[in-house]
């Protein structure tokens, strides 16, 4: 075979928006029964989060409609993801981003914000590490009335959730059947309402998983303090319409020790190193596997990347410190894993003794 013969259309991309999307899908587990857990990896997406996708599109939306204009800002209150998604875009379509941010943010996603020009202003105080959420909020609010900056305030933003159609067309190419179930991070509501709208609109009949942390005002529990970011709202926080409660048919919460033990269990299993609000979901998808009719697909969305929180949920001694290292959650889902693995090894035709060789004997 000659070079000339390998000859094929060139997959260069000439712009980073360009290499949004299109992520893959990855076997998780299955059972004996045929049942299967895939993962939608969105952490490939540039940035290592599904939220670019909103980010470019909120951004589009605006210069569409005349409120974004050339060499202008942006202002978002984020605790990363989607401010990096903001200046990833920014970057590209030229303009400048300001992320209304505190210190619950992770470190990792604070300095990439930095690393791609974002100017970060901080609320809630240097050291504290309690999301001010409602806080960062008002000042995203102040600083576009005083300063003429574009706020797409993610929360209440309608092109948030259009954002993920293209998620939705891609689930049904790749994995070839209608899914079962759809599980997510809830958060601004983008992401899993935007996705299953689309979905149903192609004619799925999916039923839908909306997650969020143990202590998240969203689904109208208590509050409480929890340590995962990017999902779960404070006390006296005001949840925007995109969390579309008509599109989740079900909506539970997840402790903090289970989404980390799980996230950290996966790692360890896989190899990929997903972020905590995906160990929550995956936690959910863990113990609705084997309740699922034969040969069916649940998928779970992992909105970002672990290496991220290598100084958080992979630190040992940043569990220690807030008792969320728990022995018994690892074997509980450590013990999943191999149930469904054994399924497998019962359910395979090697395993199976063969009637011909018993009449036989």
């Amino acid at each position: 075979m000659t070079l000339q013969d390998m000859h094929s259309p060139m997959n260069i991309a000439t712009a980073g928006s360009q290499l949004i999307g299109n992520t893959p899908l990855f076997e998780l587990a299955r059972t004996g029964s045929g049942s299967r857990l895939l993962l939608k990896m969105e952490q490939l997406n540039p940035t290592g989060s599904c939220k670019v996708r909103m980010a470019r599109e909120m951004i589009l939306a605006a210069e569409r409609d005349g409120r974004l204009k050339p060499g202008g800002r942006i202002v978002e209150s984020s605790s990363g993801n989607t401010g990096t998604g903001l200046a990833f875009v920014a970057i590209e379509r030229g303009y400048k981003f300001i992320a209304v941010v505190d210190n619950n943010a992770a470190r990792a996603k604070l300095s990439a914000m930095r690393a791609l020009g974002a100017e970060l202003r901080f609320v809630g105080g240097q050291r504290s590490d309690t999301a001010s959420t409602i806080e960062r909020m008002r000042v995203a609010g102040e600083i576009a009335d005083t300063e003429g900056a574009f706020w797409p305030d993610q929360h209440h933003n309608p092109n948030n959730n259009l954002g993920y159609a293209g998620l939705a067309k891609e689930l049904l190419r790749d994995v070839g059947v209608d899914l079962k179930y759809l599980v997510g991070a809830v958060g601004t509501g983008g992401t899993l309402c935007g996705t299953v709208k689309e979905l149903r609109r192609l004619g799925s009949k999916v039923v839908s998983i909306g997650v969020e942390p143990a202590g998240s005002i969203i689904f109208g529990g208590s509050p409480h303090q929890h340590w995962q970011t990017g999902a779960g709202a404070p006390a006296g926080f005001c949840v925007g319409p995109n969390v579309d409660h008509s599109l989740i048919d079900e909506e539970l919460t997840v402790a903090d020790i289970d989404a980390f033990a799980t996230a950290r269990i996966v790692a360890r299993r896989t190899g990929f190193l997903v972020g905590g609000t995906a160990g929550m979901a995956i936690y959910v998808a863990l113990r609705r596997l084997p309740l699922l009719e034969p040969d069916s697909t649940i998928v779970v969305l992992v909105c970002d990347a672990g290496e991220k929180y290598l100084d958080t949920i992979y630190n040992d001694d940043w569990l220690n410190e807030r008792q969320l290292l728990n022995a018994s959650a690892y074997r509980r889902i450590e013990r999943m894993f191999d149930a469904y693995r054994e399924s497998v090894r019962i359910a395979s035709p090697a395993c199976k003794p063969s009637r011909t060789s018993r009449l036989a004997s």
